[in-house]
């Protein structure tokens, strides 16, 4: 008890420290219906400075009676799970707690984020910038959830959790919410997209014991980009509704809602409300809504948008990661037109004011496509790629796989460049497209995109033969086809995407294309023109 009451003192200071970092994901997600092949896709663009990029994957086990889980705060933060459970290195992570550990667990990947576990069950996380500062009753509230704030589950022990121990993206929504329950939700809010190859949940987790989560029909799509989606929960709907048994009353007993007020119960507004004007978030919603839905003519200013769509067209993995790699082109917003985007249009200036879902920061684009009708071992595909989506690759990968390739778990960004690291090559290519992205990105495109083609051809294929192994009995036969596969595509694109980055750093060194020179278009010219002198007292700063 000792340790948990020293950890606790600890946790705000944390909590803070992390959000700035964390408030920057966009997730989506896509239903049986409203996807190319049946499957559910569930994204997360994993946006973040700071973020340990190594991946692993953490072996499912049976655990003896009366074993405990360890509790960790800040448990994804550096520290080493190539040989966890045998090997318990946290990092920067803190021991809190413990719990019961559950009789099997599921193998499944753990990243920056943990999201997809040898069942098909994916999920990705969007943490919510709150405004609990402009009223008094939502500064009430703040104190509320967070002013004594003793929980012990953050977002990365919970999806972990889940993961281990879910089936179904509907248990795996409960598993977290039991766990905030029983031992409080210690994080900023969080949407967590939740699927497994048959259906998808949407589930938010709001501060102390607070939570409630809705299924996603069939035939729609959804988007969250850093705060809170659920504006309406039917209590009376326990099939497609779920969520904490004081969801309500935590709110009418504070004095945060009542039903005198005439105002229909709003979980996001009460629990999470949003700075009004903020489009740091809304405009990334709503931009991914009107490309899936055009025809709706949604307000790009708008602060709240529908939960779910019904996507005109059915969407495949490719159109998805399309998405996942939006800048706004063609749009008033487009941030190769804006001038932070310099001469050559760069829509990963850092400074850029509008926010895009493509994101200079990412530390990682994950896609989930679960086939619900394949078997197990064979449907948990996810495919993967390190740094912002339109400068990146995306690898098949399975939590099933006996191994991954080493570049995976090698490097760090607080370290030196190393060539070996999957993370720190495609960071490499991003940043020298960035000389001059109009001719880079092209080129990256010639080369990634027919490939990209050819990959997700092969992997259906892949995917099939693994089933029909697993029919006839021979499942270890189907995890080395899935094994090789995997690996042999990530070291490829891995060699490849090398030799692209040395390519592009020598074609357009010194903002040249092969030594010539490339003028500057005359509105970049008037622009700079007319910026006026560093004021003398800025150099001195």
């Amino acid at each position: 008890m000792k340790r948990l009451r020293i950890a606790f003192l600890f946790l705000a200071v944390l909590l803070v420290a992390r959000v700035q970092d964390l408030a920057a994901c966009t997730v989506i997600a896509v239903g049986t219906e409203a996807s190319a092949d049946g499957s559910t896709i569930a994204t997360h663009n994993d946006d973040s400075s700071g973020a340990d990029f190594r991946l692993w994957i953490t072996r499912g086990q049976k655990w003896p009676a009366g074993a405990k889980r360890d509790i960790v705060a800040d448990s994804h933060n550096y520290g080493d799970f190539g040989k966890y459970p045998k090997v318990k290195d946290y990092g920067a992570g803190m021991l809190v707690g413990e719990m019961p550990e559950a009789p099997l667990t599921y193998s499944y990947f753990h990243s920056r984020y943990s999201f997809i576990n040898e069942k098909g069950v994916s999920m990705g996380e969007a943490t919510h910038r709150n405004d609990f500062k402009s009223t008094e009753l939502r500064k009430k509230t703040g104190d509320l959830l967070f002013g004594k704030n003793t929980g012990l589950i953050d977002c990365w022990n919970a999806q972990d959790i889940a993961l281990e121990r879910a089936t179904t993206a509907k248990e795996a929504a409960q598993i977290m919410g039991d766990l905030v329950e029983k031992f409080g939700w210690k994080d900023p809010g969080e949407t967590i997209n939740i699927a497994d190859g048959k259906e998808v949940w949407i589930a938010e987790y709001y501060g102390r014991d607070l939570w409630c989560a809705v299924r996603m029909p069939k035939n729609a799509f959804f988007v969250a980009a850093n705060h809170a989606r659920i504006h309406s929960f039917d209590f009376n709907d326990k099939e497609n509704y779920i969520g904490s048994p004081n969801l309500k009353s935590f709110a009418v007993e504070n004095g945060l809602w009542s039903e005198a007020s005439g105002l229909p119960f709003d979980p996001a507004e009460i629990y999470s409300p949003f700075k009004a004007g903020d489009v740091y978030s809304t405009r990334r919603e709503w931009r991914i809504l009107d490309l899936v839905a055009p025809s709706l003519k949604l307000d790009p200013n708008a602060e709240t948008f529908p939960l779910f769509v019904v996507p005109e067209k059915k969407l495949s993995v490719a159109d998805v990661y399309k998405l996942t790699a939006d800048y706004y082109e063609g749009t008033d917003y487009d941030l190769t037109r804006q001038p932070l985007s310099g001469p050559y249009g760069d829509p990963q200036n850092p400074y850029h004011i509008e926010r895009s879902v493509n994101c200079f920061r990412s530390c990682y684009v994950m896609i989930a496509h679960v086939k619900g009708w394949l078997p197990d071992a064979a449907k948990c595909l996810v495919w993967y790629g390190y740094g912002a989506a339109d400068t990146n690759y995306l690898t098949p990968l399975w939590p099933t796989m006996t191994k991954l390739p080493e570049l995976y778990t090698i490097g760090n960004r607080y370290e030196e460049f190393r060539r070996d690291s999957g993370w720190w090559t495609n960071s490499y290519v991003q940043q020298v497209a960035r000389t001059y992205y109009t001719g880079a990105i092209k080129q990256i495109r010639e080369m990634r995109d027919p490939r990209m083609e050819k990959i997700y051809k092969e992997t259906d294929a892949i995917q099939n033969q693994a089933a029909e192994l697993i029919k006839a009995k021979k499942d270890k036969k189907a995890i080395e086809l899935l094994t090789k596969y995997g690996n042999d595509t990530a070291v490829a694109w891995h060699k490849d995407w090398l030799f692209l980055g040395d390519q592009l750093m020598g074609r357009f060194m010194w903002t040249k294309d092969k030594m010539k020179d490339l003028p500057a278009s005359k509105w970049w010219n008037d622009i700079m023109k007319a910026a006026p002198v560093r004021p003398a007292e800025e150099m001195k700063k």
